[in-house]
C-alpha cells in the first residue's frame, strides 16, 4: 500500500466515503437503540473513523483484527459486511452471528474479523493466539488488535505485550487514545509515563499519532505493517483521538467540560478530512451526494433490519458444542 496519501486524491475520497458509512452507521445504531429496537448496549465509534479506515486501508483481506466494544468502525473498515452487521444489531436473521452476539460481538471470518469483545482488553490475548498460529503456519499474514485507553490498565494487555515480545510475534497494537475509559479522565487513573512507555518496557517499538490525522494514520501504519509482515517483531500505535460521544448511547457525558467538546469537534476526522478533499477536486456537491448515499445505504439496512425475521429459537443451542447433535427436550423433533 502507499505510504504518500496526499498523492492519491481518489484513494482518499474512497477512505472518506467508508469514514462516512462507519459514521451514518452509528449514528443509526444509537437511535435504533433509543427507539428500543437494539438490545443491550451501543458503543459508537463517532470521532474515530480515520483511525480504522487509516489501519485497515493498510491490511491485506487474509490479514487478522480483533477489537472491542466499540467495534462497529473496526469491522466496518476491515469489510465486514453493514448489512449483516446491522441485522446483528436488531437481532435478526442474517446477521454476522445470527442474532446471537449483538452490537459488542460483531466477527466476520470471510474478511479476516475475528471478532469484537466486550471483555475488556481479552482481544489482546486472542490477537497473540492468532499471531502464534501465525508463525507456526509460516504465513506471513498479521494481526491487528484495537484497544482502548483504559484497556491498557488491565491485565491481558500486558500479558499480551508480554508473549508477543518474547516470540517476536506479528502482531500490532492499536491503542486508541480518546482520553477517557469510560466516564474517567484517563490520565488520572493511569500511572507511570502512559500508554506507548509500557510497550517500550518489554522492547516494544511504540509510536505516537494523532489519530484524527488520516494521512499522518496511513502514512505511519504502512510502515510499521511492512516492518511486521517482514519479521521485525510486534508494534504498538498510540492514537490519539477524541471521543465524541458519551460511553454508550444513553450516556450524555456530562462528565466533559463543554469547551473540551468543542475544541475536539474542530479536530474531528471526517471534516479534516473533507477540507482536503475540496482543497484537492473534489466538489461540495460530490461530497453532498457521497454523504447523502451513504445515509441511504444504512437507513435501507435498518428497514430490512425492522423486518427481518427473529431466528428459530433452537439456534441459541449451535455453535456451543464440538460434536454431536444438540441435546435438550424436544431436540430431535
Amino acid at each position: 500500500m502507499s505510504s504518500n496519501l496526499a498523492n492519491e486524491p481518489a484513494r482518499v475520497a474512497e477512505m472518506f466515503r467508508k469514514m462516512v458509512l462507519i459514521r451514518s452507521f452509528e449514528e443509526a445504531a444509537g437511535e435504533a437503540f433509543h427507539a428500543g429496537h437494539v438490545r443491550g448496549s451501543v458503543h459508537q465509534y463517532i470521532g474515530q473513523e480515520s483511525i480504522a479506515v487509516g489501519v485497515c486501508a493498510n491490511l491485506r483481506e487474509d490479514d487478522y483484527l480483533t477489537s472491542n466494544h466499540r467495534g462497529h468502525g473496526h469491522s466496518i473498515a476491515k469489510g465486514a459486511d453493514p448489512r449483516a452487521m446491522m441485522l446483528e444489531l436488531f437481532g435478526r436473521v442474517g446477521g454476522t452471528s445470527d442474532g446471537k452476539g449483538g452490537s459488542m460481538h460483531i466477527a466476520d471470518f470471510s474478511v479476516g474479523m475475528l471478532g469484537a469483545n466486550g471483555v475488556i482488553a481479552d482481544g489482546c490475548t486472542m490477537s497473540v493466539g492468532a499471531a502464534q498460529a501465525i508463525r507456526l503456519l509460516g504465513d506471513d499474514k498479521i494481526v491487528v488488535n484495537f484497544i482502548g485507553d483504559g484497556g491498557i490498565n488491565r491485565g491481558p494487555f500486558m500479558e499480551a505485550l508480554n508473549w508477543a515480545k518474547v516470540y517476536e510475534l506479528p502482531v500490532l497494537f492499536i491503542c486508541e487514545n480518546n482520553q477517557i475509559a469510560a466516564t474517567t479522565t484517563t490520565h488520572l487513573v493511569t500511572a507511570g509515563e502512559g500508554i506507548a512507555a509500557r510497550a517500550e518496557s518489554f522492547g516494544m517499538p511504540a509510536t505516537t499519532i494523532d489519530g484524527n490525522d488520516l494521512f499522518e494514520v496511513d502514512r505511519t501504519v504502512a510502515r510499521v505493517v511492512a516492518e511486521i509482515r517482514t519479521g521485525g517483531g510486534p508494534q504498538l500505535i498510540q492514537a490519539m483521538t477524541y471521543r465524541l460521544r458519551g460511553h454508550f448511547a444513553h450516556d450524555e457525558a456530562g462528565y466533559r467540560d463543554l469547551a473540551e467538546v468543542e475544541a475536539a469537534l474542530g479536530r474531528e476526522p471526517i471534516a479534516r478530512t473533507e477540507a482536503w478533499l475540496l482543497e484537492n477536486g473534489m466538489t461540495a456537491d460530490e461530497i453532498t451526494t457521497l454523504k447523502a448515499e451513504a445515509d441511504s445505504e444504512i437507513i435501507g439496512y435498518v428497514e430490512e433490519a425492522m423486518n427481518a425475521p427473529w431466528p428459530d429459537g433452537k439456534l441459541a443451542f449451535s455453535d456451543v458444542q464440538d460434536v454431536g447433535a444438540p441435546s435438550y427436550p424436544g431436540a430431535d423433533q
